[in-house]
């Protein structure tokens, strides 16, 4: 399928006509852009997670300008920050109670590897706790790798199986 721009595609479209596709495809196009968040944010990333959720940066233009803060109304968790092994039992429970099809984002060093912190008190990592589908790197994250994340988790739910089909 061929991207569009905006303006051409609706110069292609008729008013009023019919048009088909296939229902995996329009399923794909209807969860990527209805992703609901829920930021479990414990640390210092948490800034760089309110400036990408700012106007300036507009997450809203992929649907994901809403967070949702109860585990239940959310698909997608956003772990921005360091997790604490005390921490980590309470993250699994919050990814536990969110609905099918749900998926992770590890945003910054410490939620991916555990960050400059190499003791015993860190998680070395929220993988080995949850799956995660996206990492972004960086500490922290530039808001730029963080749309960059966005759009790349909105291609995975575009070309994933969807299991109401």
């Amino acid at each position: 399928m061929v991207n569009l721009e905006k303006s051409v595609l609706s110069d292609l479209l008729i008013p009023g006509a019919y048009y088909t596709t296939k229902l995996d495809r329009a399923m794909g196009w209807a969860r990527k852009y209805s992703i609901f968040m829920y930021p479990f944010v414990t640390a210092c990333c948490g800034m760089e997670y309110m400036s990408v959720a700012s106007a300036h940066y507009d997450i809203d233009r992929f649907g994901a300008g809403l967070p949702r803060f109860s585990p239940r109304q959310a698909d997608v968790l956003m772990v921005v920050g360091t997790v604490s092994q005390k921490l980590a039992p309470i993250m699994r429970r919050v990814y536990d109670q969110m609905c099918e099809p749900k998926w992770v984002i590890a945003f910054g060093a410490c939620a991916s590897v555990g960050g400059p912190y190499d003791n015993y008190s860190t998680l070395q990592g929220i993988d080995r706790i949850v799956p995660v589908d996206i990492y972004i790197p960086g500490c922290p994250p530039r808001p730029e790798i963080v749309i960059d994340g966005l759009m790349k988790l909105q291609e995975k739910i575009q070309n994933q199986k969807h299991p109401l089909i």
